[in-house]
């Protein structure tokens, strides 16, 4: 990766040393006395370059220019957050006459297997056709496959909705498909609505998903939608469609619990689909590839923009983003200089917060874009969510406690609050406010007196009695801007939000036997907010609310 000869290795001063290969490739270099070491200046998270940390006093640690995560080079372990990621470490070797050499130790390729020759295409053998967001369908000589599919219905509960109209037929389209690839389990990618659609037409179509820790379809036997041919294949292994179309799914280094790509040749022709993945296959793709496509959305996240409270003020936010969208446009540059794909396709970044609720949040698109979906079924997707609100477990406090320990979140020191909102994250009169301790896993009534970290969460109620209820990830709520976040210290809690966003337990939490423990039955189906005389009147309170933001929006 990088030679330096005697003389620049004896230069390389105590402590931090940031340096160039004469390629443009960047690193990191660490001495301490007779100790060497090395890594890419990359980070983990989301691939930001490390420069100097002005807080740092000792010497050892660099801060992200991207989202300011801090790296202590000494022992290679992320510090902020903490109990996060370790760097990858390239290997050190230094030569007799002083100078060294950094290498990074990787395993053969795997699309180089059972390699074969581009063979001529008469036009038209291969088509690759957008249908929306990250839905792509790619025709090689007689078979059709179908990428990450979805046509209706919203993403993240109610906070994300597709931009584009799906093209007149695209169900039947998908119902067509010889097969579908899956990469990941967000909705915007796993998309429930359009799967029910297609199970009711074609149960047996062949989906494929990688082999990822937490599996794709952990939630597929409690969503009610019917498949019957779900096929979980290994990383880097070629899958044969016929004898001219295979197809390689590989793992995102940041994220293998979740994230894959996609590597599909025809006659010896490659197109590498990169999806969502931070640093897919650890950075190592196929160069010269005919077709590359990633995205353009810069990662599925509520940061900041639910943020508040300090530094998060509107000014703050609009500033950050400016410079976000340069260093995403900077990064696939370089990515896209670095691979030299024929063609390059960005994608996967079209959607709207489109409901009444959250069209504060929307940017208006530059001069002459044209917003092409212009209504939703709001209503059958956000009733359907709000249904959770009245369910009976919610008329006993101590689901708080019975959630939390079905969770399996503790020995870590902070203190969230979560309170109960309206849709214009208003505290509920009747709604839920309260503590949740993690370093016992205790309910406090109040904040304790040692030094801890704090989160106070506000969540639509809706969305998060629906997530709690059937136990689903929390990235409907971050992710789908459902809640408003602020915290102190500010820093962020990758082991807490990695555990709730991605590590919840695959069965939902036993609601039956929660209630069970309740001798009195329910007297009746109207009792919605915890045993609050207001209960009932709020419900009704929040549907005219809805039906009022829905007039609103019709008439302006």
């Amino acid at each position: 990766m990088l030679t330096l000869d005697a003389p620049n290795a004896r230069n390389l001063k105590e402590g931090i040393n940031f340096t160039k290969s004469p390629d443009g490739q960047c690193f990191i270099i660490y001495k301490h006395q007779d100790t060497i070491k090395a890594c890419r200046n990359q980070c983990k998270h989301q691939g930001g370059c490390f420069i100097k940390d002005i807080e740092d006093m000792d010497g050892r640690t660099v801060r992200c220019t991207k989202h300011y995560w801090k790296l202590n080079v000494a022992t290679m372990q992320y510090v902020n957050p903490p109990d996060s990621f370790l760097q990858d470490e390239l290997e050190v070797v230094q030569s007799v006459d002083g100078g060294l050499k950094l290498l990074e130790l990787d395993p053969p390729d795997p699309w180089d297997t059972d390699p074969r020759p581009a063979q001529e295409l008469q036009p038209g053998e291969i088509t690759l056709t957008y249908i929306t967001h990250a839905c792509m369908e790619l025709k090689a000589g007689g078979k059709s496959m179908m990428f990450d599919p979805w046509l209706t219905g919203p993403a993240f509960a109610r906070g994300w909705w597709l931009l584009h109209e799906p093209p007149i037929g695209a169900v039947e389209q998908l119902c067509q498909a010889d097969l579908i690839y899956i990469s990941h389990m967000h909705s915007d990618h796993l998309s429930f609505p359009t799967l029910q659609l297609l199970s009711e037409k074609r149960p047996d179509i062949p989906i494929y998903v990688g082999d990822t820790s937490r599996p794709v379809f952990w939630y597929l036997n409690r969503s009610g939608v019917n498949l019957t041919n779900i096929n979980v294949v290994p990383f880097g292994v070629w899958q044969n469609v016929d004898e001219h179309l295979r197809f390689m799914i590989l793992m995102d280094k940041v994220h293998p619990e979740m994230d894959t790509c996609l590597i599909v040749e025809y006659k010896g022709h490659m197109i590498l689909n990169t999806v969502d993945c931070t640093r897919p296959n650890n950075g190592r793709l196929p160069r010269n590839v005919d077709v590359m496509m990633s995205d353009f959305a810069g990662g599925a996240s509520g940061f900041p923009m639910t943020f508040q409270k300090g530094k998060y003020t509107e000014s703050w936010k609009a500033d950050y983003i400016k410079a976000e969208r340069k260093k995403l446009l900077n990064y696939k540059a370089q990515l896209v200089d670095s691979l030299q794909p024929k063609v390059y396709c960005p994608f996967a970044g079209y959607f709207i917060e489109a409901h009444p609720a959250d069209r504060d949040a929307i940017t208006e698109p530059p001069s002459g874009t044209q917003v092409f979906k212009d209504s939703w079924d709001f209503d059958v997707y956000v009733d359907k969510l709000n249904a959770a609100i009245s369910s009976e477990i919610f008329e006993h406090k101590s689901w708080i406690q019975f959630y939390y320990h079905w969770a399996g979140f503790q020995d870590y020191n902070l203190v969230i609050r979560m309170i109960e909102t309206d849709d214009d994250f208003q505290p509920l009169d009747g709604g839920y406010d309260y503590l949740v301790d993690f370093l016992d896993l205790s309910f406090p009534s109040t904040r304790p007196q040692r030094d801890h970290a704090y989160l106070e969460i506000q969540n639509r109620v809706g969305v998060i009695r629906h997530v709690v209820l059937y136990g689903l990830l929390w990235d409907d709520l971050y992710i789908g801007f459902n809640n408003r976040i602020s915290r102190d210290p500010d820093i962020y809690h990758h082991r807490f939000w990695k555990h709730f966003q991605s590590e919840l337990p695959l069965s939902a939490p036993d609601w039956d036997s929660f209630l069970r423990n309740f001798s009195t039955p329910r007297s009746t189906n109207t009792h919605f907010i915890h045993s609050d005389s207001n209960s009932v009147t709020f419900y009704f309170w929040l549907k005219f609310y809805s039906l009022l933001q829905r007039v609103f929006h019709y008439f302006w």
